[in-house]
């Protein structure tokens, strides 16, 4: 039995049980009120902490309240993803997008000290991958995925697609000292640093094409 077939198993197991399903509402909701208070709070422009810049805490978060726009963004990006989880249809969506935050929310308050929080964090971060694991079959061609069609491929790309890079970057260099941007000692040896990583940079585009899966090779097409 493959891996996928494997997690699809555990999964389909996992979520049929209405006790599972009770417990995801459960953690669904305490991290919709562990997220909504602290980002309606940064979307007002309110100080989250209280302490002085002598305490790393304090420090932090008035350097981050002072960012003016930024705090707020990261308050919008709270809440939107709490109301996300809200609804069931949206919940796989807030769950992904719940991860990273409060995953860098803990690595933070855990290297500032933040005394409780840290813990409280860590809590919610493995609460938000519980939820990102239930969703597995929504999210899961990210790891296993159902595109089999390969892309259609050019004659001896993996020759002058890097060739082409590699001239592209000659150009930029030509370009850089006609207009003498940067004001280079050499130009010369800026051309061929960017020719030898428009160079890697085709080979890069090369090798990924050769291997990218566009689509599916069933077309369904409507019975009349």
């Amino acid at each position: 039995m493959t891996l996928e077939k494997t997690l699809d198993k555990i999964h389909a197991a996992t979520v049929k049980n209405p006790f599972l399903q009770l417990f995801t509402i459960f953690v669904r909701g305490l991290l919709i009120v562990g997220f909504i208070p602290p980002g309606l709070k940064k979307i007002l422009h309110q100080p989250f902490t209280i302490l002085p810049d002598s305490n790393p805490v304090g420090h932090y978060f008035n350097a981050l309240y002072n960012t003016g726009f930024y705090y707020e963004f990261i308050g919008w990006g709270q809440v939107i993803a709490a109301i996300l989880l809200i609804f069931p249809r949206t919940a796989h969506l807030g769950a992904l997008m719940f991860f990273p935050i409060i995953l860098n929310i803990a690595v933070l308050t855990n290297a500032v000290g933040f005394k409780g929080t840290w813990l409280l964090t860590i809590f919610m971060s493995l609460a938000s991958l519980y939820l990102v694991c239930w969703d597995y079959d929504k999210i899961k061609t990210i790891f296993f995925s159902d595109e089999q069609k390969k892309a259609s491929l050019f004659k001896y790309e993996l020759v002058w697609i890097p060739l082409s890079g590699a001239f592209g970057g000659l150009i930029v260099g030509s370009i850089f000292k006609l207009i003498m941007l940067g004001n280079f000692q050499s130009y010369l040896k800026v051309s061929l640093i960017l020719s030898g990583a428009g160079f890697l940079f085709g080979i890069f585009m090369a090798v990924h094409h050769r291997f990218m899966r566009v689509g599916k090779t069933e077309i369904i097409e409507d019975l009349k």
